[in-house]
């Protein structure tokens, strides 16, 4: 089906989608199935930077930064998370950064 996220794969947030802030944490809801997925505060981090379209490494990078996290698990989890969102329809992946 899909093949798997890379370090240089391009997501961005689908835009069947609405989402809202909630505290440190968020809530979407996806238009097309009408279910409600709730982030905690690193989920909802992801999901900000997700407006815009990243690489997985961008994105990385951006959580090595701000929490204090090892790199194998904050790659590890990132692309579990990653994954989720995209078998749930949250986000769509554009391809590869140059240089892939």
């Amino acid at each position: 089906m899909d093949s798997p996220l890379s370090s240089h794969t391009i997501v961005v947030a689908a835009t069947e989608q609405v989402s809202c802030p909630l505290g440190e944490e968020a809530a979407i809801l996806n238009l097309k199935n009408s279910v409600y997925y709730g982030m905690n505060p690193v989920g909802a981090r992801v999901w900000e930077l997700l407006k815009q379209p990243k690489s997985v490494t961008e994105l990385r990078n951006t959580l090595l930064e701000e929490y204090e996290v090892d790199e194998v698990r904050c790659v590890d989890d990132l692309l579990a998370l990653l994954e989720t969102m995209r078998s749930e329809g949250l986000i769509e992946v554009r391809g590869a950064a140059a240089g892939a």
